[in-house]
């Protein structure tokens, strides 16, 4: 099965989940705060009411989108989590990382157990 035991998957796992994902969150945080200081004061210097209201709906539009892209990692963890115990995925006696999921979850668990399946030849121990 393409997805058993992770197939060395775990190294890239951790990268998504403990370095690219969180950058990009931080990184929209940061944009969303220079885009609404600058839309906002343009406006306000420019002194016009209809400038302030286009760009407080410009704001709230921004905040918005911000959000939903800031938690689509987390809705996508629960959906996953809570379809694969449905599933029965956790059943597996052996404890290898045997979905996706597993591999998502836990990725230094699931490399440990993939290394510790082969032995330095690349063959299977028993």
């Amino acid at each position: 099965m393409f997805l058993d035991n992770c197939n060395g998957l775990a190294p890239l796992v951790k990268l998504l989940k403990n370095g690219v994902i969180p950058l990009i969150q931080a990184a929209i945080i940061v944009v969303l705060i220079v885009l609404l200081i600058l839309d906002l004061g343009k406006a306000v210097m420019a002194g016009k009411e209809d400038e302030i209201k286009s760009a407080q709906k410009l704001a709230i539009k921004r905040v918005v989108y911000a959000l939903v892209v800031f938690l689509v990692p987390w809705i996508v963890n629960v959906a996953i989590g809570l379809l694969s115990n449905a599933n029965g995925a956790d059943d597996d006696p052996s404890g290898k990382a045997t979905t996706a999921w597993d591999c998502w979850a836990n990725p230094d668990s699931a490399n440990s157990q993939n290394q510790n399946e082969y032995n330095t030849s690349g063959e299977e121990t028993q």
